[in-house]
């Protein structure tokens, strides 16, 4: 069970984090979206990813 839970967190601040690269690159997007948008969305879609994998290795 921690395993499980240890590796959802390490998906979702991957995810987190390759999503700000992404974002940064873009450039655009952090002066027309707020940053707390940017910030939910990550974490949001990350989550998801890491869910739909954890549900995949069970």
């Amino acid at each position: 069970m921690t395993k499980q839970i240890f590796l959802s967190a390490v998906i979702t601040g991957c995810f987190c984090a390759v999503f700000a690269v992404v974002v940064t690159a873009l450039g655009m997007l952090v002066t027309l979206v707020p940053g707390v948008l940017i910030a939910f969305v990550s974490g949001f879609l990350g989550s998801l990813i890491a869910g739909y994998v954890m549900k995949e290795r069970s």
